[in-house]
């Protein structure tokens, strides 16, 4: 808890596998002080395709174990999935704050257009929800958006296919609407994407700008941290900072995939109790 050297309590992240890793990067490049817990909870992923009741019920499950648990000081919802299932309503009933990665890539991603054609893709579940739809709205931008869902990208990441022929190929079918619609600026709605960002890139063309949720996520926590109303930050005088990982499937995977996509921070990974 709060001391002369701040906050010990960690910051909780959790995703339905490896992409949200995309953001712890980015939190503890941030945020180097403090203490870091992340859930991938692989064992049930992928949520793309899920029933969205059943993904908020995931993210209830995690967000209450990360809080009982782990005495995080603030949860990052770092699924974009789960973060339109269920944002809402885990800030209504979990008392510490909780950051979603809908709003802050939404923030990103109509500032960094040119020509007001954006576009953002997402998994089934994100798309279908409408939760980009409503964010882009909600900023009153000038922008038209184009959609649409790209089922199979997860897969890939999960696997460390990020730059096989296949992937290359389905990149191709499924950004077919946001190259038809001549998009300068498009949202990567879904945390695993950024680890295909080559790909999507080749297929999207050099003069389209690629905008990730993960910097704009952490500097949201790093305001929360220095808000007069969020937790405190943890003093830089406290000592080393933890990174805890946690996974509901394989273990030896996650720590083996885990390393190779976030760096050398994964040096263990502990069986989440519910896989």
């Amino acid at each position: 808890m709060s001391g002369a050297g701040g906050d010990e309590r960690p910051i909780a992240l959790f995703d339905s596998g490896f992409g949200g890793l995309t953001v712890a990067r980015a939190v503890i490049d941030l945020l180097p002080d403090e203490h870091v817990v992340y859930v991938g909870d692989t064992g049930r992923y992928p949520y793309g395709p899920r029933d969205q009741d059943e993904v908020a019920g995931f993210a209830h499950q995690i967000t209450r174990f990360l809080v009982e648990e782990h005495d995080a000081k603030l949860v990052i919802v770092a699924c974009n999935t789960a973060a339109a299932a269920a944002l809402t309503s885990l800030q209504e009933v979990t008392p510490v704050p909780v950051v979603g990665v809908i709003e802050p890539g939404t923030r990103a991603l109509v500032s960094a257009t040119r020509s007001g054609r954006v576009g953002v893709i997402g998994t089934v579940g994100t798309i279908g929800s409408g939760a980009y739809q409503r964010a882009v709205a909600d900023t009153g931008a000038s922008v038209t958006l184009t959609c649409a869902a790209c089922p199979g990208f997860v897969e890939f990441v999960e696997r460390d296919e990020t730059r096989s022929d296949q992937v290359h190929v389905l990149a191709e079918r499924l950004l077919a609407p946001v190259v038809a619609a001549e998009v300068d600026t498009l949202l990567l709605g879904c945390t695993h994407y950024p680890f295909l960002a080559r790909t999507i890139s080749d297929v999207m063309g050099r003069d389209v700008v690629l905008v990730s949720s993960a910097d704009e996520t952490a500097f949201e926590v790093r305001a929360w941290l220095e808000g007069p109303d969020g937790p405190t930050a943890r003093g830089a005088d406290s000592g080393p900072a933890r990174h805890t990982f946690l996974s509901s499937g394989d273990v030896d995977w996650f720590r083996q995939l885990g390393s190779r996509l976030l760096g050398p921070e994964v040096t263990s990974v502990q069986a989440a109790p519910w896989g």
